[in-house]
């Protein structure tokens, strides 16, 4: 019989991230500071429907950058913290999908046209904003992350 060394069959236990309390407190403080840019933004324009165009076009492009960056770079401990803190916390809080949808609503109920030029304009921009951001990200990538391929 050999002798059992300390640790030897210890088994390293992983948590996923949604599991880990860390994780929830970094999303929720992104969270909330999005949450707060999101309602300063509303205030400047409270009635008017470009705040809101503003911050989900701000953003998507944000996202695309951040997202492409960080697979540029790889995961890594301090680039998992980030992203939960700036592209789920942040950026979730900050984007507003319940005012877009409630906008979109309200201008059918008056004009079928304008609210379906609005709503679908409005996801054609984003997507336009995200791969935007994703070639900026990209470009920031370059040669300083792993890169793809």
């Amino acid at each position: 019989m050999s002798a059992e060394r300390p640790g030897e069959d210890a088994v390293p236990s992983f948590r996923p991230t949604y599991l880990r309390p860390e994780a929830w407190v970094t999303v929720g403080v992104g969270g909330a500071a999005g949450t707060l840019a999101r309602y300063g933004t509303g205030l400047l324009g409270a009635d008017a429907l470009w705040p809101t165009v503003a911050v989900n076009l701000v953003g998507a492009f944000l996202l695309g950058v951040l997202l492409e960056v960080y697979a540029h770079h790889g995961p890594t401990p301090s680039g998992d913290r980030l992203r939960l803190l700036l592209g789920t916390g942040f950026l979730g809080g900050f984007t507003t999908y319940s005012a877009f949808a409630h906008q979109v609503t309200a201008l059918i109920g008056g004009e079928v046209v304008a609210g379906l030029v609005y709503g679908v304009g409005l996801v054609l921009a984003g997507l336009a904003a995200a791969a935007a951001g994703v070639a900026v990200g990209g470009a920031l990538g370059r040669g300083r992350g792993r890169g793809r391929g």
